[in-house]
C-alpha cells in the first residue's frame, strides 16, 4: 500500500494531503482518496519512535487527471472534524510553508501600535509578517494583537520573556493564537513543531511578507532626503533653471547670433591683466613713425607710460618734425623769430 516512497512517486500524478488527524490510518486515506480515482499508493511519513504519522502524507494516483480531480473535490473535506488540505504535490513543493508560530498579545494599552509591537517582539526572532493590532471602525485599538515568527524557538522565547511584562502602562498576556480552522486548538502543538522541523531539515522556504518602511525606521531618524523638483520652463515669464546655472537661454528661432560669437569674460586690462592695448583716440595711441627713421621704442609695460611722457595738466607736446619736413597738419604754427618756444625750450 505504501511501498513506494514519496520521492519515487510521479509528482504530476501525486497529491499532498495535510492536516490529517492522528487517528487516521493509511487504509482510511486510501479508502477516502479512491473515490476520486484509482490510487497507486499512499505514503504517510511515520515517526521512528512512536510509529505515528506526522499529520501529512502523499497519495499517488494512476494518472495526472485523477490527481487534478482529487485536488479539486477533496480539499476541505473533514476527517475526524479536521478539514484536509489537498493539492498537487508539484505545486506544494514550490509553495512556501506556513509554520504556525503565531502569538496572541492581549491586554494592550491603547497607545500600543504596530510600531511598538514590532520594536518589542522583533528582538526575539524574525517576524514573517507585520504585527497586527485589532481595531474598531474608528481605528481605535481593541486591546489585543498578533505577531508571527519564522520559528517556534523565537515564539517560545517571546512567551517566556514577555508574558506578564508591562508594555506601556499594562501588563500584557502572550500566548499562542487559536487556529483559524480548528475547534479551540492553539498553534504551537506537536504536529506543527514536527512539520517545522521537517521543513527546516529539507530547506523548505518560509512564507514571509515585506515589512512596511515605517516599522523599520529607527525612532528619531530623519526621513531620507528627497531630490528637489525643478519647476519646468514656461513660456510666460516662468523660472528658467538654466539662468541659475549660468547657462545662456536658447536663442529664439529667426534671430542671428551676436557678432563675435557668444559673449565671454571682459578682456584683461591694466597691471593685473597684462599690458594695455593702444586704442584709437587715446593719449597712448601714437601716430605711425615716418619712413626712413629707426623704429620707435616699445611702450612702457606698466600701463602708465614712462616718466618722460608725463606732463602736468595732461598737455602733451606735438612731435617735432625732422629736418626737411613741415609740421604735421593741424599743429600749431612755429613761433616768430626772437620769441621763446612754447615747448619750454
Amino acid at each position: 500500500m505504501s511501498g513506494a516512497k514519496h520521492w519515487e512517486q510521479d509528482k504530476e500524478a501525486t497529491v499532498y494531503v495535510g492536516n490529517i488527524d492522528e487517528r487516521a490510518t493509511d487504509a482510511l486515506i486510501w479508502e477516502l482518496m479512491v473515490q476520486a480515482g484509482p490510487v497507486v499508493n499512499v505514503h504517510l511519513p511515520k515517526d521512528r519512535v512512536t510509529q505515528s504519522h506526522q499529520g501529512f502524507g502523499f497519495v499517488e494516483f494512476n494518472g495526472e487527471v485523477d490527481a487534478d480531480y482529487a485536488a479539486k473535490i477533496m480539499n476541505g473535506i473533514r476527517l475526524y472534524g479536521k478539514p484536509l488540505r489537498v493539492n498537487k504535490a508539484s505545486a506544494d513543493k514550490q509553495k512556501p510553508l506556513e509554520i504556525g508560530a503565531e502569538l496572541f498579545i492581549g491586554n494592550l494599552d491603547p497607545m500600543v501600535d504596530e510600531k511598538v509591537l514590532y520594536d518589542t517582539f522583533s528582538r526575539f526572532g524574525t517576524l514573517i509578517a507585520p504585527p497586527k493590532v485589532a481595531r474598531d471602525d474608528n481605528g481605535l485599538s481593541k486591546g489585543y494583537g498578533f505577531v508571527s515568527y519564522s520559528s517556534f524557538e523565537a515564539s517560545d522565547d517571546a512567551i517566556n520573556n514577555m508574558n506578564g511584562q508591562f508594555l506601556m502602562n499594562k501588563d500584557v498576556s502572550v500566548q499562542y493564537a487559536y487556529k483559524k480552522d480548528g475547534k479551540g486548538e492553539r498553534h504551537g502543538d506537536q504536529a506543527e513543531r514536527m512539520l517545522a522541523a521537517q521543513a527546516k531539515k529539507h530547506n523548505i522556504t518560509i512564507e514571509t511578507q515585506p515589512m512596511p518602511p515605517a516599522l523599520l525606521q529607527t525612532p528619531g531618524q530623519a526621513p531620507p532626503p528627497q531630490t528637489p523638483v525643478v519647476p519646468p520652463v514656461v513660456a510666460t515669464g516662468g523660472f528658467d533653471p538654466s539662468m541659475a546655472a549660468g547657462i545662456p537661454p536658447p536663442r529664439p528661432v529667426g534671430f542671428a547670433p551676436p557678432p563675435g560669437g557668444p559673449r565671454g569674460p571682459p578682456p584683461a586690462f591694466g597691471m593685473n591683466g597684462g599690458p594695455p592695448q593702444p586704442l584709437p583716440g587715446r593719449p597712448n595711441a601714437l601716430p605711425p613713425a615716418p619712413s626712413g627713421l629707426p623704429a620707435r621704442p616699445p611702450p612702457a609695460q606698466g600701463g602708465y607710460g614712462s616718466p618722460a611722457d608725463f606732463h602736468p595738466g595732461g598737455f602733451r607736446p606735438a612731435p617735432i618734425p625732422p629736418p626737411g619736413f613741415g609740421p604735421p597738419p593741424g599743429s600749431a604754427p612755429p613761433p616768430p623769430p626772437g620769441f621763446a618756444s612754447g615747448y619750454g625750450r
